[in-house]
């Protein structure tokens, strides 16, 4: 049987998993809704990036922040997207840090192009706890493919908001 200190770090171990995947979909859902402020503060301040197979690569909170809400996607002519990830695999390496994997699936529109993106990709993550609170220490993803359409070829296609 379990002592009553194997169980209390069972727990705090599934608490800190869940909190890293709450961390994630927050992040997730401020790029998607453009929610700049509330983004910046999934960061550590030493954060690091490596999006695009290693094509966008900053370091540091203000420049990732700087990155996005000067990127197409923080644009209004820019792109709408949906990010999703799934299947996480979050391994505590200490009661601080954590490293995750997760499968992204991302679907953009670019509506001043017309066109459609659409990437399946593996996030690489590192996190860290600091304060009680855990932050990503750095994110990128690695590309299985990547595939692009013009909107025009599917005549019935309407883009119906926004």
């Amino acid at each position: 049987m379990a002592s009553l200190a194997e169980l209390e770090a069972r727990i705090q171990s599934l608490e800190d998993i869940e909190a890293i995947k709450r961390l994630k979909y927050k992040y997730l859902r401020c790029l998607d809704t453009k929610q700049w402020d509330e983004m910046a503060t999934t960061f550590a301040p030493d954060a690091t990036t490596d999006y695009s197979d290693g094509e966008l690569k900053f370091s540091g909170r203000e420049a990732i922040m700087k990155f996005l809400r000067e990127s197409a996607m923080g644009g209004p002519q820019g792109l709408i997207g949906v990010h999703q990830v799934h299947h996480p695999e979050i391994e505590l390496t200490s009661p601080t840090t954590a490293k995750g994997t997760w499968a992204l699936y991302n679907y953009l529109l670019h509506k001043t192009e017309n066109t459609g993106l659409r990437i399946c990709a593996y996030y690489h993550d590192e996190y860290v706890k600091t304060h009680g609170q855990w932050l990503i220490k750095s994110t990128g993803y690695r590309r299985i493919f990547e595939e692009s359409w013009e909107r025009k070829d599917s005549p019935s296609l309407k883009l119906i908001k926004p």
